[in-house]
This record gives structure tokens, sequence and C-alpha cells, in this order.
């Protein structure tokens, strides 16, 4: 018997005691708090509530705070409304489970079904997959170490046990005003409804909150949602002072480029793509939806942005993790380029998205399809100065294996068919299975395969 609870003990260590003591202590391999100057990140667990997310959601919008919300999925499968409410008003949904139990006391693929089953519903809600998982209580096992390239975890810098009704309004503004300062990730609930909390307990959480929101914004601190944060935290590599110069200077060009052919941008802040409509001008290509693009076709061409690329290569480790911070922005993106693109007259009668990538494995995930380059001096050339764009960008891996994923790396053509993109509307049913963790960038192509044209074309490609 003793050396049975013996293996017990070690099992559950093992299993769930060391992970979770080395996460929150040392906080590896999760987000717990921000390296900024001025921001804060509030994120409210359990919730969508009827009753006090709408007041948050008010409160929030009064001091124009973004904010990260770990929902639970039975919750939000009887709310989307509100779903859609955080969604559109700019706020982050991560996950929190279907239901508010503890990781411990689960198999992994029981978890595993927990976070699907809570982002389907994300999804339908909102046409958008979550990236951020937040386990309840911040239990964690040693296997959800293992879904980290498919899910950030975040825990958090400061609690209150704002669950409880009787710590009373006051005592929990106190609480929370010693942890006014830049970089904190504060939890706080928008929902009573889960085991070991009070019903009414999220009306005290909205008076010391707003009383908190109204000192912090006096001193000059920004509520920021969670991706911005960890955005903000990422430690920036320092560029030379030749990569400076070549930075700008290829940023300058593109805002040349972009006035000189009229590219249109997709969304009104923090644009992922731009896009103009052309002629195709390459050979022809049969589409996912059977029929073929011909040349003479019309196409929308896309570009992913300059700037934000910089900004992202500029705070990621890797090229592969640039990559996947870029597939992340383009799942946000597609939504709204069908939206603009059903608003566009110009694109009337096009018949597919158009774009290059350097970075294609995964990209059929989002719907795209994914095609060499055929061999010519535009293939030739777009390889050689997307491979000096990547050193000067990325910040390299030193080991075999990100040499040997550099070396792997070729500019390809993506196409979506415009039915097929229309899909990814906001207002549609989900049809595309899109898993951001997958190694994809965004379609930041050129303007057509032509030998004779290829060098009129911006070859900022990637």
């Amino acid at each position: 018997m003793l050396q049975l609870l013996l293996w017990a003990f070690y099992f559950l260590s093992l299993y769930a005691f060391i992970p979770a003591l080395i996460s929150r202590v040392f906080g590896f391999r999760v987000f717990k708090k921000g390296r900024v100057a001025s921001e804060i990140a509030l994120t409210f667990d359990d919730g969508p509530d009827p009753e006090y997310t709408p007041q948050l959601l008010d409160l929030l919008a009064r001091y124009k705070a973004k904010a990260t919300f770990f929902v639970v999925g039975s919750h939000a499968e009887k709310h989307p409304e509100l779903l859609r409410r955080m969604h559109d008003e700019g706020h982050i949904i991560g996950i929190h489970n279907y239901v508010h139990k503890t990781n411990w006391f689960m198999r992994p693929k029981t978890v595993r079904n927990q976070i699907a089953r809570t982002s389907d519903v994300i999804r339908e809600a909102t046409g958008i997959r979550s990236v951020y998982y937040r386990p309840p209580w911040g239990i964690i096992n040693i296997f959800d170490f293992t879904n980290r390239n498919k899910m950030q975890l975040i825990l958090w810098s400061a609690l209150f046990g704002d669950w409880n009704v009787k710590l009373g309004a006051e005592q929990l503004k106190q609480k929370m005003m010693k942890k006014l300062g830049p970089g904190e990730v504060l939890l706080l609930h928008d929902c009573g409804r889960t085991p070991g909390a009070d019903p009414t307990a999220p009306a005290n959480m909205l008076i010391a909150l707003e009383a908190y929101m109204e000192e912090a914004t006096k001193r000059g601190y920004r509520f920021v949602g969670i991706a911005e944060m960890i955005k903000l935290s990422e430690k920036t590599s320092k560029r030379s002072v030749w990569k400076k110069t070549i930075v700008g200077a290829w940023l300058l060009y593109e805002q040349l480029f972009h006035l000189v052919f009229r590219l249109k941008h997709v969304g009104e802040d923090n644009h992922c793509f731009h896009y103009r409509i052309i002629k195709y001008n390459g050979d022809p290509i049969k589409l996912a939806d059977d029929g073929y693009l011909n040349k003479g076709d019309k196409v929308v061409e896309l570009h992913f942005d300059n700037k934000m690329l910089s900004t992202i290569a500029a705070t990621s480790s890797s090229p592969l993790a640039t990559g996947i911070r870029m597939l992340r922005e383009v799942e946000q993106a597609l939504p709204v380029l069908a939206s603009e693109l059903a608003n566009d007259p110009e694109a009337a009668g096009a018949r597919s998205l158009y774009g290059v990538t350097m970075i294609h494995r995964g990209a059929d995930r989002l719907g795209f399809q994914v095609v060499p380059m055929p061999d010519g001096l535009f293939a030739r050339t777009t390889r050689i100065y997307l491979r000096i764009l990547t050193r000067v960008l990325t910040n390299k891996q030193r080991n075999s294996r990100g040499k040997a994923r550099r070396d792997t790396i070729n500019p390809h053509m993506l196409f979506m068919p415009i039915e097929r993109l229309m899909m990814y509307s906001v207002n549609a049913p989900a049809a595309i299975d899109v898993k951001p963790h997958q190694e994809v960038a965004a379609a930041k192509s050129s303007p057509s395969i032509d030998e004779a044209s290829d060098l009129e074309s911006n070859p900022s490609v990637i």
C-alpha cells in the first residue's frame, strides 16, 4: 500500500505539482507579466455572464480600454452575442476550458477536447479561433507545456480574491491599488457562477475596477489586450546601423510603391494586408473550385504590410516564430478582407486572391493553394532577395535545424478562389479549419510572374 502511495505521489508530482510550481514561480513557458513602460493588461475569467459582462464592457468602453476575456465554453455557448460584442469592441477572447475543471484531474485528451470545444464556440460566434489559453485556477499539467506551439499559456501577475463577495468593494480596491504599475497582468472575474465563487461578487469587482481605472488613467497608464502586452514585452534584438538603414529604406520604398500603384489597405488600424486589382499574367492555374485561372483574368493581388512584418520579425526569436505570428495576423485579417472585397466595386468579377510568399508551409490550412514558382529570372532574383531580407529582419537560429529551415525557404505562389475567401466572412458559417500554430506567413505578393513585367513589380514579397 505504501509503495502504491509513493508511486501515486511521484506521478502527481511529475504530472501536475512540479509543472505548476515552475510555471508559477519561474514563468516557464507561460506569460505572466509584461516588460513595458506604461501598459496594464486586464484579464477576466469565467464569463461571459449575462448580467455583469455587459456592464463590464460598458465600463471598458468609457475608458477606451482593451481587455482579455478567458471564457468558459459552456457559458460562452449560451451567450454568443456577448462574444461578438467583445470581438467587435476590440477585446481578445481566450480559452478557459469548456467547463471549469482543473487540468490536474483530467487526461491530456480530455483537456485537448475542452480546449477544442471552447475554441469552436469562439470561432462560431466571432469567425476567429483563439490562440490564448488560461487553465482554470492556473493549474498546469506537464502536457499543457506540449501545447505551447498551438496555444500561448497566460497566467497573471496579480489576483485579489474578487470571487469572494465578503471581500467587499473597498477592500478589493485597496488591494488592486497596490498593483497599479506597468506590466501588471490583473486577474479578475466577470462571472460568479463557478465552484467556490459568489454569484454577486462581480458587482464589487466592477466598483473597485472603475476606481482603479480612473486612477491609472490619471497616472498615464494604458489598458491593452494580452496580445499587445506580449508584443511590447518581447525582447527586441538591437539592429546595427546598417540594418536600420536597410529597413528604413525598405519601408520608404514600400510607401512609394503603394502610392504609385494605388494599393488599398485592409481594415482601419494595424493593417495586415494591402491589395490591388490586376490582371493575372502567368500560366493557367487549376483552382480549388474546379475552374481555371487564365492569363488576363482579374485577380486580387495581396501584399503583407512591411511595417507590421518588420515589427514582428524584430521581436521574434526565429524565422519560424515570425511565420507563426504572421499567420495569426493573417487569420484575423482574412474575414475583414472578405467583407471589404464584397463592398469594393472594382473587385467585382475577380477570380482569385494571388500572392507570393517565402514561408508557405501550412498555407493550405487557411484555404490557400500553394504552387511552386516557375523557374526563371524573377524566381531566382526573388529567392536571393528573400534570403537577404530574412537575415536582415529576423533573429537567426544558430543550430542546424534553423539552418535547414532557412535553406528550404523558397518563394511560392498562393491562390484562393474568391468564393472560398467569402467563407471567412464573419457573417458566414465557419467552413475552413484554421490552425494558427502551423508555420505559414501572409501572402506578400508581386504583380505577376511574367518575365517581361516582373522587374516592374514590388520585390518585397514574404
